[in-house]
């Protein structure tokens, strides 16, 4: 018997997938970005695959022990500090309220811009370490990794890909130089809005002149943020003749963050692969406590507020006015928030420091999603085709309100302005008037009629990359040409000198002729 069973477990042991498990190198990104990272990495060990994180040791988020991956922490800092997070986000809601003058505008992208500058910077110190790391650059090179699956918002797990030779993965909607379409797919002004220009795919001329500007001052920004960063950087360590965002576009699969019922139809490329929502999935049952407060709320139903990891409370008076319109609706309310307790809370609102946010949108009782903006919540509000009120706040999360308020199934407000009547207005229009509703479960429909699952599809091509050694054969070279070459100018000015030249001859000969003849004809009169 003992036989038998043996041989019996040697062919289960081998038919298994950790049988055919591949090896991963992830660098990802802190903060509510490690939120769908982590998925990816959840799914990828349940199918097999050996995952290896390569972790700052100031880590806000990313744990240096779980029991779906080893981690490689490098002391750095270089995670996401929570209390400095948090004042930061202070300051600019701060300067928000102030009011929206030019100057406040002007001094809040400032803000933003130092502090990006700064976490590039800081980024690179950290890899330079790797780098100049021998010994654990040789642990990197003898595990032999099959991949580098990286969320390219920073640059390092590019760069950690190409230095080490593997073939590259990204989990991206946001690259260093802004949103990834914009430096791998054409990207026509005339239609394809700029991110943070607020316009849709239909513009008119005035609306067209200012997507324009809005892309000569990102180049600018992206030109501050990034180049002096990178560019330096890539020289020393990949040569003079190498740019950096080649290496970027040199990514064999781009796991996109987002699709067609979120982004505007634009040209796309072979190895862009849409996963949005890849992170929703069906709600659970709530908490008994939780439970019962919903059903209190009868035939009204609840509306949920949260507004993501990044904001704990809100300033002082806007709470106040927020709580004030939340009493005044027969709805309850379930609120995640960690600040003062509102003077102005009605007893329909309930006062949470956590929420299980995607099990409440997804229970058949939730009628409005108040949010912040950000692409997770936004995909989970598509995915339970519930309709949105909009605060947002910071980076794209106006874009993404703008994209929701496009299509009809959100209102949205400034939180420079928002107030008591303006946000109770919102929250009403939202609730009764049904086209909100009805347009939301549109776009949930459409997005989930699709013949896989998103996150299985991303996983399709993670492992694709992995048995390939790469997708060289769905990728573009147009990323090594220069800009002269992409836009054919070369070829238009040869073309132009070739007319000119053709030109040129040809009204000389007619010119020498005509001379000649002249001439002749001026002697026979003579």
């Amino acid at each position: 018997m003992y036989r038998p069973t043996l041989v019996a477990f040697v062919v289960l042991l081998w038919s298994s997938p950790w049988a055919n498990g591949g090896k991963v190198l992830v660098y990802p990104v802190d903060g509510s970005h490690w939120i769908n990272m982590k998925v990816l990495i959840e799914e990828l060990y349940s199918r097999g695959h050996e995952i290896t994180v390569v972790r700052p040791s100031d880590s806000w988020y990313i744990k240096p022990e779980s029991p779906h991956y080893k981690s490689i922490t490098i002391t750095s800092p270089v995670g996401f500090d929570e209390e400095q997070v948090g004042a930061f986000v202070t300051t600019m809601l701060n300067m928000r309220r102030k009011g929206a003058s030019l100057w406040t505008r002007l001094s809040v992208a400032y803000e933003a811009m130092q502090n990006f500058y700064k976490m590039h910077e800081q980024m690179l110190l950290m890899l330079r370490k790797i780098f100049e790391n021998t010994e654990l650059m040789q642990i990197l090179h003898d595990a032999k990794y099959d991949l580098v699956l990286t969320d390219p918002t920073i640059g390092a797990g590019v760069l950690l890909s190409h230095r080490l030779g593997l073939p590259l993965v990204l989990n991206v909607r946001w690259i260093v130089h802004g949103e990834g379409h914009q430096v791998i797919a054409p990207s026509p002004l005339s239609y394809v809005p700029m991110p943070g220009a607020e316009l849709t795919d239909k513009m008119t001329f005035p609306q067209r002149v200012k997507n324009v500007l809005v892309y000569f001052v990102t180049c600018f920004q992206y030109w501050y943020i990034t180049e002096s960063n990178y560019k330096p950087f890539v020289h020393r360590y990949f040569g003079n003749d190498v740019h950096y965002m080649e290496l970027f576009q040199a990514a064999d699969i781009w796991l996109m963050r987002n699709d067609f019922t979120f982004e505007f139809p634009r040209p796309t490329m072979p190895n862009i692969v849409y996963m949005a929502g890849f992170q929703c999935k069906p709600s659970k049952p709530l908490s008994k406590e939780l439970e019962d407060f919903v059903q209190s709320s009868g035939e009204h139903g609840i509306i949920v507020m949260t507004l993501g990891t990044l904001v704990e409370k809100l300033p002082e008076d806007v709470a106040e006015d927020i709580a004030a319109a939340f009493a005044q609706l027969p709805q309850k309310v379930i609120w995640k928030h960690k600040g003062k307790r509102p003077s102005t809370l009605g007893n329909n609102t309930l006062l949470l420091d956590w929420l299980p946010q995607n099990d409440l949108l997804g229970h058949p009782k939730t009628r409005v999603f108040v949010a912040h903006g950000g692409t997770n919540g936004m995909q989970e509000a598509i995915y339970h085709g519930v309709p949105l009120v909009g605060l947002p706040l910071m980076f794209d999360q106006h874009d993404n309100f703008f994209r929701m308020k496009a299509r009809g199934v959100a209102e949205v407000l400034d939180i420079a302005t928002v107030n008591k009547d303006n946000f109770l207005e919102a929250l009403k229009k939202v609730l009764y008037e049904p086209t909100h509703r009805e347009k939301m479960k549109t776009l949930s429909n459409l997005h989930r009629d699709q013949p896989m699952k998103p996150l299985d599809r991303a996983m399709f091509w993670i492992e694709f990359v992995m048995r390939n050694k790469g997708a060289p054969h769905l990728r573009t070279e147009s990323y090594k040409m220069s800009k002269i070459q992409y836009y054919s100018i070369d070829v238009l000015a040869f073309l132009l000198a070739c007319v000119v030249l053709i030109f040129t001859v040809f009204i000389s000969t007619v010119k020498f002729l005509w001379r000649r003849v002249f001439c002749r004809n001026k002697a026979k009169k003579e």
